[in-house]
Formats: structure tokens, sequence, C-alpha cells
């Protein structure tokens, strides 16, 4: 199963690899006034990796709310 698991995690970096290499245009990105240019590449990695600690740490939110619920019953 680690070899699975390996290979799946190779062939995602090799992805996100290619992906970088291909799109190293700038994109303007605006904020109250701020504005930065920085490479598509960096801009869709960054928004990924944010997803990802929003997503866990609702899911962290989630367990711990259940594992309350639960303790309540017993």
């Amino acid at each position: 199963m680690r070899v699975i698991y390996a290979a799946v995690l190779l062939l995602f970096v090799a992805a996100v690899a290619v992906f970088c290499v291909q799109n190293l245009g700038s994109v303007a990105i605006s904020y109250l006034g701020w504005q930065v240019m920085v490479p598509l590449s960096l801009l869709v990695v960054v928004v990924y990796l944010l997803g990802m600690v929003t997503g866990w740490g609702l899911l962290s939110l989630l367990r711990r709310s259940i594992r309350r619920a639960t303790e309540g019953k017993k």
C-alpha cells in the first residue's frame, strides 16, 4: 500500500511541477487598493494550500463537536 501512496504522491508532485513550469506568466492581484504581480502558478499553489488549511481546520472543529456530543450521551 505504501508503494501506491508513493506513486500517487510522485504523480501529484510531477503534475504540480509541470503546471508551475508552464504557467510562469504574471497576474495582478488587487486588494483594498494594494496591487502585486505574482506568477499564476504561485497564486494557484498558495490558494490550494490555504484551502487545505481551511479544510483541516473545519474538519478538526467538526470532529471536536462530534466527540463532545457523543461524550455527553455516555
